[in-house]
């Protein structure tokens, strides 16, 4: 038995049952019936035991979705770049439309098996596993876990809001000052701030601008509604943006790049960081030179 990613329960609001509080702490559980699934095929554990879907919930439970069957995922040939690498971490540059894990065969977590070092202490995992996750359509810094315990205490660090992630975007529109949004997504509490960089004119959005976003809470698909919900939704946004305006073979252009955390065994300050993608500063000059060009 192998375990893929694990959850602590923590600031629980009201009684809730194992089966109800589960849907959507794992990406690859977002549904009850996923749920029910999950528990049958011996899945899902409940502080250690086999989890029984009408368990309660307390505080402080740890929750963990495992592989009953140990298996090690087929290696798929696509190269990622490592940004940062230990003996019991690494954060790697994930591309824009590749998935980080979950049933499909092209995916971050496969293209990492056989690429990297593993780590030499006695809890290793036999391959790096995703201690958080970005939309397919988001690039930029997703952290790996070489261990087990490293896993789980980084995991913790995600629950209590200590690994702040740095993004940038690019919107459509001019969104000409600073804003702290605070909007709820599907009736929870989310949290983002947002930071102006550069706004240049464009025959195709007025303007766009590019922005430094930073989410203080982890709702899916936060930053682009939250983008979307002041009306400037993230250029090349499929779901969010507008129809008629996304860009073909662009992709989105939504990239994490920063992310800062203690390291849970050495206890050092880490700051991992990348440049902004090229494919920004391409976008915003063209856009520059067509306004120019044609007024």
């Amino acid at each position: 038995m192998v375990v893929i990613d694990t959850h602590i329960v923590i600031d629980l609001k009201q009684e809730i049952r194992f089966v109800d509080y589960a849907i959507g702490i794992f990406p690859q559980l977002q549904t009850k019936n996923a749920i029910k699934k999950a528990i049958k095929r011996q899945s899902l554990l409940l502080n250690g035991d086999l989890a029984n879907q009408g368990w309660w919930i307390k505080e402080h439970d740890k929750i963990e979705l495992v592989d009953p069957g140990h298996r090690i995922p087929k290696p798929y040939d696509f190269d990622v770049p490592i940004v940062y690498e230990d003996d019991y971490l690494l954060v790697v540059n994930k591309p824009s439309g590749l998935t980080v894990s979950g049933n499909k065969f092209e995916t971050l977590e496969n293209a990492l098996v056989n690429r990297v070092k593993l780590s030499v202490q006695p809890d290793a995992w036999k391959w790096v596993k995703p201690v958080h996750r970005l939309d397919s359509a988001t690039s930029g810094l997703v952290l790996f876990s070489k261990t087990a315990d490293v896993h789980t205490q980084l995991a913790k660090l995600f629950e209590q809001k200590q690994i702040e992630k740095t993004y940038v975007a690019l919107l459509t529109g001019e969104q000409s000052n600073d804003l702290e949004i605070n909007s709820s997504i599907n009736k929870q509490e989310a949290l983002s701030t947002l930071k102006v960089l550069k706004v240049v004119p464009s025959l195709r959005n007025d303007f766009v601008t590019l922005v430094e976003f930073k989410p203080q809470t982890g709702r899916t698909h936060q930053l682009r509604i939250h983008a979307k919900s002041i009306g400037h939704p993230i250029v090349g946004d499929k779901i969010y943006g507008e129809a008629g305006n996304t860009l073909l073979k662009k992709g989105m252009f939504l990239c994490a790049v920063q992310l800062e955390f203690k390291h849970p065994v050495t206890n050092k300050r880490m700051n991992v960081s990348i440049e902004t993608p090229y494919k920004f500063h391409a976008f915003i000059a063209r856009e520059l030179r067509r306004w120019e060009k044609y007024n």
